[in-house]
């Protein structure tokens, strides 16, 4: 079985569908309301439990009910929370989630939730059992840990280089890391350049890695580990609820390269396990198990040599 490793951000959502994004103050009434499991990290756990791989989430909770809750939602996927450690006299982390009619987020949160950031505690010597590691960029110390332990063992690994607070802390985990994906506003925030294929072209000079980035309907841009370009448009899908999206993302791409699928086929694989994620509700509640997924990419398959053949005639 497929053994990943996923460290960082764990958190509880309270999410609500609204008609709009709210513009300034005022009352605003929802049309529905769920509570789920969130974090980078996290979902990426859950993700890739939900297709079928072994996984453990190294992470930080606070000593509360939500921490509680967090693990205990991770837990039902499947999730090793055994190295889910729970600080005593400190908050776990939540976030308020608000989802449009178009599908679009707004996030709410407080950010690191001023859990002890100390990583000597992490037990490294599990990384060189493992067949990938993945790690989002709000602990920058314990994803660093990670990163170079990785390194050293010489196991692939995947940065989720998603906007943070603190964009310059990206900068050693980007070095470090042998595959890193940002989101498109990532991308910009870390690089200050607007074009992402520049942006891109920038980052890969300072690693040896595969950069890639997200960009929703744009689908994902990736420059190899050889300077070559490389691009997977998106799948079509009516989008409902994008929270989680990127996550969802992330998790698939470890999988699939934990399975050794070329890079290109393993983005594929990741683009069509958030497109799936997206035509439902919920964040995370809406993560895609392994038999729909491949359903998914063979009708895709099935539609995209449909419309190759009526091309050519």
């Amino acid at each position: 079985m497929t053994n990943v490793i996923c460290l960082g951000l764990a958190v509880w959502d309270q999410i609500f569908t609204v008609d709009r994004l709210p513009q300034g103050g005022g009352k605003n009434f929802s049309k529905s309301f769920i509570e789920v499991g969130g974090g980078p990290a996290a979902t990426a756990a859950a993700t890739a439990a939900r297709l079928g791989a072994e996984v453990a989430l190294w992470s930080r909770v606070g000593d509360d009910d939500i921490g509680r809750r967090i693990t205990a939602d991770l837990e039902t996927y499947g999730v090793d929370t055994t190295d889910v450690r729970s600080f005593k006299e400190k908050r776990s982390g939540l976030a308020v989630v608000l989802v449009d009619a178009e599908g679009e987020r707004m996030i709410v949160t407080p950010g690191d939730p001023l859990l002890e950031k100390d990583p000597t505690w992490l037990p490294i010597e599990k990384v060189a059992s493992t067949q990938i590691v993945l790690t989002d960029a709000r602990w920058p110390e314990g994803a660093y840990s990670l990163l170079e332990a990785a390194r050293r063992y010489g196991i692939p690994s995947v940065l989720d280089a998603d906007l943070t607070s603190e964009p310059e802390a990206l900068v050693p985990l980007v070095e470090s890391a042998s595959h890193v994906a940002f989101s498109a506003q990532g991308l910009r925030s870390f690089t200050g350049i607007e074009d992402l294929l520049d942006a891109l072209l920038a980052v890969r000079g300072n690693t040896s890695g595969i950069v890639a980035v997200t960009a929703g309907e744009q689908g994902c841009h990736w420059i190899d580990e050889d300077g070559r370009p490389g691009h997977c448009p998106a799948f079509h899908v009516d989008v409902i609820d994008t929270l989680g999206a990127g996550d969802v993302f992330h998790g698939a791409l470890a999988v699939a390269l934990a399975e050794q699928q070329p890079f290109h086929e393993s983005v594929h694989f990741a683009s069509a396990a958030a497109a799936l994620k997206c035509g439902r509700f919920g964040g995370r509640a809406g993560t895609p198990e392994r038999t729909e997924l491949e359903a998914f990419l063979q009708k895709n398959h099935k539609m995209n040599h449909t419309t190759r053949m009526a091309d050519e005639k």
